[in-house]
Formats: structure tokens, C-alpha cells, sequence
């Protein structure tokens, strides 16, 4: 089993984390949100923008209670703007 898993980063939140995908560690299962906290730490830049990002897991919009495990797939999605 994996002990990281892979964070990718997208828009203005790739520019704060100043990569599309980074390599994070992770040793056990945790909940979205401590993620996030943990990742905001590490990037301070991103929690300014913490109320407008969407978080993904595996492909899927998930809650901050939901879990995140090593060998997991996230995404920091911000606000998309169409037309």
C-alpha cells in the first residue's frame, strides 16, 4: 500500500502550489478537511481561497468529512466561469 497519495492542483490553486500535480504524503486515512488544513499549511497562499475550492476524491466531489487514503487521487478545483 501506498503511504502518499497524488494532489493535483488546478487554476489558481496550481499557481499557488506553483505545480498541476504534486507527490503528497499521507500514512493513514484522514478526512478531507484535515487534508486541506495540512495542505494550507504547507501552501499558505491557498487559504485565502479556501471557501471557493472544491475538493475531489478519486474524481468525485466529496465533503470535508469525507475520508481520503493513501493511494487516493486529489483535486483542488476552483470556481469555473463559463459562457
Amino acid at each position: 500500500m501506498s503511504s502518499r497519495l497524488k494532489l493535483l492542483a488546478f487554476a489558481g490553486a496550481r499557481d499557488v502550489v506553483g505545480a498541476h500535480e504534486v507527490d503528497w504524503p499521507l500514512a493513514e486515512p484522514c478526512t478531507v478537511a484535515e487534508l486541506f488544513d495540512a495542505i494550507c499549511q504547507r501552501f499558505t497562499g491557498l487559504s485565502a481561497h479556501r471557501s471557493s475550492l472544491r475538493i475531489a476524491v478519486n474524481g468525485t466531489y466529496a465533503s470535508g468529512d469525507a475520508l481520503v487514503r493513501p493511494g487516493d487521487e486529489v483535486a483542488l478545483i476552483p470556481p469555473v466561469a463559463g459562457g
